[in-house]
């Protein structure tokens, strides 16, 4: 059996700016400490939700020391370096390496993307080359790319290639990939609202976007199905469903640095081309962290 990276509750932790873009670490080590004591499982470093795609190579990887410094071993910190270009992917993870990070998150190459096959070939070149488990990363809707269960079956048997994001949608899909992989390849749902429905499935945890503005509840729905009681487990997935909708209700990180905002924790604005909500879209968001007592 390949080692677990983590159980539970993973945040999808967002990259905090100044307002001239430069990134804000005062802000954003307040945030990993409120990570921390509310009972956040891992942080996963600059994925699609701390705007990887608008940070350039050092900047990166600043990022990424500052968080493993700032946790110093107290959870594990999974960064992403997944790239569309498989040899910068190598590069990234190595330096990421150099940095402590306990694991590699890689998302699917986006826009040139790639066969099944290619996916192999190019998961397989990565892991050959680095010395930190991977975590893959299935979010077909961003890259235009989905793995198979086929293709899990064959990249689990890499030794460094140990579980995945999976953000398709598409429970039968996953009950295929966790039939064909077994204890090979630890599956964490890439979704804030299908966090119970993977568990079923012998999923071990969530990567989370609603774990930025309320980690305690995003960390109890999983602890709740890995104690046992999975009635609570889905119990609290139905009560913070409609926050889990509202962070999504414009393109992420936007919804969550907009409630973080509110929230006083200065996350400050998005990159572009990322731009701010409209104001019935914040009007909507403040009401629905107002209900779950969050502002």
């Amino acid at each position: 059996m390949k080692p677990v990276v983590f159980t539970g509750a993973g945040v999808a932790i967002i990259t905090p700016f100044n307002e001239d873009m430069t990134v804000n670490y005062e802000s954003f080590a307040k945030i990993i400490e409120y990570q921390i004591a509310n009972g956040t499982d891992a942080i996963v470093v600059c994925g699609t939700t701390g705007e990887s795609a608008t940070l350039n190579h050092e900047e990166h990887l600043d990022v990424i020391k500052y968080c493993v410094d700032v946790v110093n071993h107290r959870i594990p910190v999974i960064a992403g370096t997944g790239s569309n270009d498989t040899d910068y992917a190598v590069r990234l993870s190595n330096d990421a390496e150099k940095c402590g990070v306990d694991a590699l998150l890689m998302v699917t190459p986006y826009y040139n993307k790639t066969s099944q096959r290619g996916l192999v070939a190019h998961y397989n070149f990565v892991a050959d080359r680095v010395s930190s488990p991977i975590i893959l990363y299935n979010v077909p809707s961003r890259t235009g790319v989905n793995i198979q269960p086929e293709t899990y079956a064959q990249l689990a048997q890499h030794e460094r290639i140990v579980a995945v994001k999976e953000a398709n949608g598409n429970v039968s899909a996953i009950v295929k990939t966790a039939a064909l992989c077994g204890d090979n390849l630890t599956i964490y749902s890439g979704d804030d609202d299908q966090a119970t429905a993977i568990m079923s499935l012998g999923g071990k945890g969530v990567i989370s976007v609603l774990s930025n503005v309320a980690p305690r509840a995003a960390h109890d729905i999983v602890q709740k199905f890995l104690d046992g009681d999975s009635a609570e487990s889905l119990r609290l997935q139905i009560e913070w469903l409609d926050l889990c909708n509202a962070l999504f209700m414009d393109v992420n990180p936007i919804p969550v640095k907009e409630a973080m905002n509110m929230m006083g924790f200065n996350a400050g604005p998005c990159r572009l081309p990322l731009y701010e909500m409209d104001s019935a879209s914040k009007e909507k968001l403040f009401a629905t962290l107002k209900k779950h007592n969050l502002v």
